[in-house]
């Protein structure tokens, strides 16, 4: 067999009994023991991965950092001046840094990478003749295809059957037009788009269904080979991660000069030893460097990641974390992330009457009933019949074997099928019993589908039409109206009143009729457009059906929510404005709700879109432009938006907005290319809940720096006091870097932990341009780094004024200093409200974890000889614990105490 994977043959130019004898495949589809030795041959469906970064390049950048520079500096100016054991405390607290920093980026990394698993396409395939839902990536050669409307195509697949079918090739092609496909061999020199008998990979089936046989996979498929389409999108720079990046440049700069006006002071006016002043300096410097910043901000965005991960949100870039927490408006799909995407009959107009119907979703739970009433005789044998035709003029089947059924078909079609079972009747059984001798497919251009059957006993002729469709079309059809008692003249006025009644409800209105004819065989003499001609055919109608996709209950609390917290949301939709407000009222839209169309926003100038964009809740009749030109309306309003979409044409705004939200489920491979987060789900509850993260990512980083910040800067003032008192060092330089080390990321880290705030969903949206720390929170810095210096100074100086021994004193200083630090965690939890409650010091099990672990860490250094050698340390005793314990009590009681000062200085009428 010629080898089809990595073969050019050109398939398109060869019948498709030839094709199948060159892949070695049958219309049946492969065996098993075929499809096992494919896989082993050819290896998985999917394209191979851009190359990555190596493991010791990824190490190496975590050193990258301008304030590791500057310990590694110290390290080696220690050394040079003896001082090994000091340096290489330096240069190991920099080398665990690094490696801690390197094991949370890899985990970041494994996040991302389930991107893959997560949105897998799966593939209906013919294998030993019986129809199969399986992974894509484990498709072979040779393996036969199904397709229906809204499926992807999985491989490169040469066309056996095609019905009605058109297949949007953007993807590959550029051409943003559906393509209409058919089975028939093509001349070898066809340019790849022009080959009608050709599907390939990442290629989206728009209308119809579809059959063929695989040739290519992977890396073999026409877009495999320009997988540079695929590639994903540089990574970006957003404001948050500019403003880090700016802190800790000025951070730098300010403890150089600090270090550098320390240094010659302490020369100049104190008189100190050159040596021992610049072990004070680098003191210093390690004190007021926020070493485990770099490792905190990466590991923060990380568990952002996994835990919209949990929810179905996949940020595909690490830094789009952040922007969701300053989103202001939504711009928002309709079908299937608002609504379920699974169209549901809501009511039924029959010649005797309307019939509501309950139920949503694709399972036959649901009443059907007259005014809460059962319907009556008349009514439940016309429903019968109605039901019967919906069944049988249908291409739509579930699988009834799972829970909900699974569609395979179009949904409306599914939709007419669960009417049928809840009025008692069994699709697949009538289906099975009833043959269908011949079909009018549906097409667009004429509105409806017609099919052949034999008719039921008591007809008048032994074969029956049936008739569904546009109700306009349909109408224009019938001439009298099927009852029980005897067919009843058509009045169209009164129909047409039915479905304006079902349009104003947001539904869909289908059609159904039938005819009896003594053919064998559809008769369907072209008009003059081409379309069919039934006009011969005398056409009852049964009745109307209004079907619509109902709203998500979870969406609709979502938009509450949101609304809640001061944020937009716009649902664009291809639905006319009646169906699209009708939908929005359900929702909890803005009332009274802006709609504007797709051909109103054609007419209007980029300034005047600018004004109605500030006011507009519905954008219906939509098209990938006007969302392109919505979101650029709304950013000149300094907005921050972000927009979903799922098709190709999606693409430019989903790359123009803030945040691109592709959908997992139905979404192009370019949709989620151009998007910063994927909802896996499809689902706005799901946008709404990765708002809510991100709003704790950002909340939990202002955190982190809250803590790390003053920690460090209440080293740094003990250094800097002591040199300017001319007193010993409370704490020496090896003594800080412990510090450092065992608690600025260990008590840092939990805080990323922290759940959302109960309020975060009530603020408004955070202004992209806010600074990280404000006002109110630079002064905290400052205040606690303060209150950390005159602690450890004070503590430092009762331990030697009682008891001449320095090693103990320091033993003192440092301990008063770490325990300070972690009531200051419990502090940090929350930055604008008290903590004085239970929940605050035990509703984070990481941070009592942390607690309890450095304690631990403590009384080793305290009370363990060798510690005691290494690091000067001296054990101490109860009333030394008890005076340390009271004092950072006192110390956390006076930081509660700024916390409901600080914002009446630096807030007035909400304002910073």
């Amino acid at each position: 067999m010629t080898d089809p994977a990595f073969s050019s043959s050109d398939f398109h130019a060869q019948p498709t009994s030839q094709v199948l004898q060159i892949v070695g495949s049958q219309t049946d589809g492969l065996s098993d023991e075929q499809v096992q030795q494919r896989q082993q041959k050819y290896g998985a469906n999917r394209l191979t991965p851009p190359p990555g970064e190596s493991n010791w390049l990824k190490l190496l950048r975590q050193f990258n950092n301008v304030l590791i520079y500057v310990l590694i500096v110290a390290a080696v100016m220690s050394w040079l001046l003896g001082r090994w054991t000091d340096g290489g405390v330096i240069f190991a607290v920099v080398i665990i840094n690094g490696i801690f920093g390197f094991i949370q980026e890899g985990k970041a990394e494994q996040a991302l990478a389930s991107i893959r698993s997560m949105l897998r396409v799966h593939t209906h395939v013919l294998r030993d003749g019986v129809r199969q839902q399986v992974d894509s990536e484990v498709l072979v050669p040779g393996d036969i295809v199904l397709l229906e409307s809204g499926d992807r195509v999985p491989a490169d697949l040469r066309l056996i059957e095609g019905i009605n079918l058109a297949v949007q090739e953007s993807a590959l092609t550029g051409e943003s037009f559906s393509v209409q496909k058919q089975a028939n061999p093509v001349a070898p020199d066809t340019p790849l788009a022009e080959r009608l008998c050709m599907l390939y990979a990442g290629t989206l089936v728009t209308q119809g269904r579809a059959r063929g046989v695989i040739t290519a996979i992977g890396d073999n498929t026409e877009i495999g080979k320009i997988g540079d389409m695929l590639r994903a999108v540089e990574p970006m720079t957003t404001p948050l991660m500019k403003q880090l990046g700016d802190l800790g440049h000025v951070l730098t700069k300010a403890i150089l000069a600090l270090s550098a006006l320390t240094f010659a002071f302490g020369w100049i006016w104190r008189n100190y030893a050159i040596d021992e002043l610049f072990m004070a300096v680098v003191g210093l410097a390690v004190a007021a460097i926020p070493e485990g910043l770099p490792a905190v901000i990466t590991i923060t965005l990380a568990i952002g990641v996994q835990r919209m991960a949990s929810h179905n949100a996949i940020i595909r870039r690490l830094p789009a974390v952040e922007t969701l927490g300053s989103v202001s408006v939504i711009c928002t799909d309709k079908t299937g992330t608002l609504t379920r995407n699974e169209m549901s009959a809501q009511s039924v107009r029959l010649i005797n009457g309307e019939l509501s119907v309950s139920g949503v979703g694709y399972h036959p739970q649901g009443d059907i009933t007259a005014e809460e009433q059962p319907p009556t005789e008349a009514q439940q044998l016309t429903l019968q019949r109605l039901a019967t035709a919906a069944i049988l003029c249908n291409d739509a089947r579930f699988d009834q074997e799972s829970q909900p059924w699974q569609l395979h078909g179009d949904p409306t079609e599914g939709a007419l099928l669960i009417l049928a079972a809840k009025a008692g009747l069994d699709p697949a059984s009538i289906q099975q019993t009833i043959p269908r001798l011949a079909e009018i497919p549906f097409e667009s251009s004429h509105g409806y589908m017609a099919t052949l059957h034999p008719a039921p006993a008591g007809s008048p002729q032994p074969y029956q039409l049936l008739l569904k469709g546009a109700p306009e079309k349909v109408l224009e059809m019938c001439t009298q109206v099927w009852t029980p008692a005897g067919a009843y003249p058509l009045h169209a006025d009164k129909w047409q009143q039915a479905i304006d009644s079902f349009a104003a409800r947001g539904q869909r209105v289908l059609a159904l009729a039938e005819a009896d004819t003594a053919d064998a065989a559809i008769s369907i003499p072209p008009n003059q457009d081409g379309t069919p001609d039934l006009s011969a055919y005398q056409f009852s109608l049964l009745g109307l059906v209004g079907i619509m996709d109902p709203p998500r209950e979870e969406a609709r609390h979502a938009i509450a929510q949101c609304q809640q917290a001061g944020i937009r949301v716009i649902m664009v939709t291809g639905d006319h404005a009646s169906t699209a407000a009708a939908i929005g009222s359900q929702l909890g839209l803005s009332e009274p709700l802006q709609v504007l169309t797709g051909s109103e926003l054609e007419q209007l100038e980029d300034h005047e879109l600018q004004v109605r964009a500030a006011e507009i809740d519905i954008v219906a009749r939509a098209t990938p432009a006007h969302k392109l030109r919505l979101v650029a309306a709304l950013q000149a309003g300094q907005q921050v938006v972000a927009m979903t979409g799922d098709g190709v044409n999606d693409a430019p705004a989903l790359k123009r907005a803030d945040i691109g939200v592709a959908m997992g489920m139905k979404g192009t491979e370019a949709a989620k290319e151009a998007a910063g987060m994927v909802l896996a789900d499809d689902n706005f509850a799901t946008l709404r809940t990765a708002v809510l993260e991100g709003r704790t990512v950002y909340d939990n980083l202002r955190k982190a720096l809250v803590f790390l910040l003053p920690t460090n800067g209440g080293q740094a003032l003990v250094m800097v006091a002591a040199i300017l008192l001319g007193i010993t060092l409370p704490i020496t330089p090896v003594q800080i870097l412990w510090v450092n080390m065992v608690s600025a990321i260990t008590l840092s880290v939990p805080l990323v932990f922290d759940h959302a705030a109960p309020d975060i969903m009530k603020r408004s949206p955070r202004q992209s341009d806010d600074s990280l720390l404000n006002g109110a929170l630079l002064f905290r810095i400052a205040f606690v780094s303060v209150l950390l210096m005159v602690l450890t100074l004070t503590l430092y100086d009762w331990s030697t004024s009682h008891q001449p021994d320095l090693s103990r004193a320091r033993t003192v200083a440092i301990n008063s200093l770490v325990v300070a630090e972690m009531v200051y965690l419990i502090s940090c939890r929350a930055l604008n409200h008290a903590t004085l409650d239970l929940t605050s010091w035990v509703g984070n099990g990481y941070a009592l974890l942390a607690i309890f672990a450095l304690t631990l860490m403590q009384l080793a250094l305290t009370y363990v000889p060798f510690m005691n050698t290494l690091f000067g340390t001296a054990p101490i005793d109860l009333q030394d614990w008890l005076i340390i314990i009271g004092s950072c009590l006192l110390l956390y009681l006076l930081m509660e105490v700024e916390k409901q000062l600080t914002p009446r200085l630096f807030f007035r009428n909400g304002k910073k």
